[in-house]
């Protein structure tokens, strides 16, 4: 950023030192005193640079009495209404400026009170507390938020670094926060069997049920409320997240909003993602793509529908399917599985640097030999798995309409390593639970069948289809290797005792910068079909397995 004018303001009045604590008082109506860190703030060192020397720019790291200092004085002028002076301490005036203003003037937000906690570093959090007020109704506000302080480059001055989040936890950058008659009425929604879908009552679905009144609000007949609500802007429009409702000041009529979900198998899907830290899943059933669950670890964000994630070795249901429809593997032949494969200059290689001997294809799909598919990438075109991905198992097309905002995964078309790579799930392949239990529906189903949350028939939205199906060859053979796999491959300790007609496959993605890879599991039984993922947990057997295994032993 560049240089800014050091504007001064005069003190009245001394701050008051308590126990070695400083309590500043804000002037104006309706702001109340707060205290400031402990110890107080060191003074500057009193050093000037003279007329005819170049001041020096300060660098290394803020020193604590920058830090408290700093955010004081950000603090104080927010809560005394003086938005200049606010915005003239971050690294972002005029975006700065935008939304203090909008604080008062569009969220309607008045009386705050700032309380700074104890800074860590250069982040300090901090308390709000304040009052919402439209026409004749008021309702008291309160979070917590937090705000970290920066060295600008140009001259070594400390300052508050902007975004949104500052002012509020749940707003991006772009985003606004508004007070008013709600744009949208609130919906009533409804499991399968008629009974009320809430957040209190399962933790996973506060973005589906926003998704759900941002897209059906209007058309379910309900009259908007009153409401503090943050408006998306584009940048988070774009990664599809809905407006989010604060504060309801007063109740609007809801509307009536009927889902697909079943209320035994959501609870369980909360209790078993409860167990695991950041982890997802999603059931559907096969036969017809209803979505009967699905819940996350960390409710914030809809990863089951919403996430992208290199799926690892469950892609290899994609492209086992696809080795199988141009002859270049058969369940029960002899294929080769060696400790490394190098392709396009890279060396890829098995889990434990492992290899099969005279195995057949079967064997190294259940043991989730990655060396068998890359092994396979010389005779396959740059887009063969693309094309795979989206004629036969409905994916990466950018056309699923399940009734709230979903990802419906992406197979880019790519070259040399990458594509190598994409054949084992990933280079440039991602997934979430929700598409991964759609690629076992289709193997279950025969055919692809696009998940929804609400019936089409509801606002007559048309469902993606798949261009063509599975040849019957293709098709018994995909059934044999996922049902051998679930019995004697890497996801049978999963899935022992489930019973039944079942399928399985196992995944584990590396990310960059994480210690473990994400596991994932996908698989059916009879008309169910349930694929979890498990971030930073390791082997997708031990860590998604057992999830996804659960819930599939509900029902068939």
């Amino acid at each position: 950023m560049g240089n800014r004018r050091r504007v001064a303001e005069r003190r009245k009045t001394r701050p008051a030192v308590i126990g070695g604590v400083i309590a500043v008082v804000v002037g104006g109506a309706g702001f109340g005193a707060y205290a400031l860190f402990g110890g107080g703030a060191a003074a500057d060192d009193g050093s000037r640079a003279s007329s005819d020397e170049k001041p020096k720019v300060k660098t290394g790291p803020l020193s604590a009495a920058e830090v408290t200092t700093t955010a004081r004085a950000f603090l104080t002028a927010w809560q005394s209404g003086k938005v200049p002076q606010a915005a003239a301490a971050t690294d972002e005036a005029a975006a700065a400026t935008s939304l203090l203003t909008g604080y008062t003037k569009d969220a309607r937000v008045k009386d705050v009170t700032l309380t700074p906690g104890k800074p860590t570093g250069d982040k300090v959090p901090f308390s709000v507390k304040g009052t919402v007020a439209y026409k004749n109704t008021e309702k008291p506000l309160a979070y917590e938020s937090a705000l970290t302080i920066v060295r600008r480059t140009s001259d070594g001055k400390p300052l508050v670094d902007w975004h949104s989040a500052v002012v509020h936890p749940d707003l991006k950058d772009g985003d606004k926060l508004v007070t008013g008659e709600a744009g949208t009425p609130p919906v009533k929604a409804l499991d399968r069997d008629g009974g009320e879908l809430t957040k209190q009552k399962y933790a996973s679905l506060g973005p589906v049920l926003d998704g759900l009144r941002e897209k059906y609000g209007k058309e379910a007949g309900g009259k908007a409320g009153i409401e503090l609500r943050v408006v998306r802007g584009k940048s988070a429009k774009s990664d599809d997240l809905s407006d989010k409702t604060l504060l309801e000041l007063s109740k609007g009529t809801p509307g009536t909003v009927k889902t697909t979900l079943d209320p035994a198998l959501q609870a369980a899907a909360e209790k078993q993602v409860a167990k695991k830290a950041k982890s997802s899943v999603a059931v559907m059933r096969a036969s017809t793509g209803e979505i009967l669950a699905a819940a996350n670890a960390s409710p914030g964000f809809n990863t089951a529908f919403q996430g992208s994630l290199a799926p690892g070795s469950t892609m290899k249901v994609i492209t086992a399917s696809l080795l199988l429809d141009k002859g270049l593997a058969s369940a029960d032949k002899k294929h080769p599985c060696p400790k490394y494969f190098t392709y396009g200059h890279w060396k890829f290689q098995n889990d434990d640097k492992f290899e099969i001997k005279n195995g057949t294809f079967k064997a190294s799909f259940a043991r989730s030999c990655n060396t068998a598919f890359i092994s396979q990438a010389p005779k396959l075109k740059d887009d063969d798995l693309t094309k795979q991905a989206q004629q036969v198992f409905g994916l990466g097309m950018n056309n699923w309409a399940i009734g709230v905002p979903s990802f419906d995964g992406a197979v880019p078309v790519q070259s040399a390593a990458q594509m190598g790579a994409s054949l084992i799930g990933q280079g440039g392949v991602r997934m979430n639970p929700l598409n991964m239990a759609s690629v076992s529906a289709t193997v279950k189903a025969g055919t692809f069948h696009q998940p929804y949350l609400v019936s089409p028939d509801v606002d007559g939205r048309k469902l993606a289809k798949a261009s063509r199906t599975m040849p019957a060859g293709t098709l018994s053979q995909l059934r044999e290797l996922m049902s051998y796999t679930a019995a004697y491959g890497t996801a049978a300790e999963a899935m022992s005792g489930v019973g039944g007609d079942v399928g399985a496959k196992t995944g584990s993605a590396e990310v960059d910068g994480q210690k473990k890879p994400n596991g994932w599991f996908t698989a059916y039984r009879g008309d169910l079909a349930a694929a979890g993922v498990v971030q930073q947990g390791g082997h997708g057997g031990e860590t998604a397995g057992p999830i996804v295994a659960a819930l599939l032993k509900m029902g068939s």
